[in-house]
């Protein structure tokens, strides 16, 4: 399988995704973009690391903050993605830091039958 990196902010019912789309599928690894909220809050298991950043800086300095604890950490050339939680300003710098990175990537979310690739 490969590696996952999700957004886990604000948004109602929006945790549970995140927690069904890693509980339901093989990652090798699961990355977790989140504030010190979601850090306390989140059950994290053997496989996830949690990324921890301040989303209210400035756009470039959450880039940079997220592309420096990713970087050497994956081996593929593409990763899962799943944003459904967060915000926009969130979203962008997630996806800025993968592409900066050299990686492609695949939007997924736990769809009725399980992961669906978008």
């Amino acid at each position: 399988m490969t590696s996952l990196i999700a957004c886990l902010s604000t948004g109602t019912g929006t945790w549970s995704q995140v927690y069904r789309i890693i509980r339901e599928n093989p990652w090798d690894r699961v990355f977790i973009i989140t504030n010190d909220f979601g850090a306390q809050k989140f059950e994290k298991n053997e496989k996830t690391e949690l990324i921890l950043v301040d989303f209210n800086a400035a756009l470039e300095q959450i880039v940079g903050n997220i592309k420096q604890k990713l970087e050497g950490k994956i081996s593929d050339f593409e990763v899962a993605v799943n944003i459904i939680s967060g915000s926009g300003k969130e979203h962008t710098a997630i996806l800025a830091a993968i592409i900066q990175l050299g990686l492609g990537f695949r939007l997924v979310v736990a769809g009725e039958k399980g992961l669906q690739s978008l």
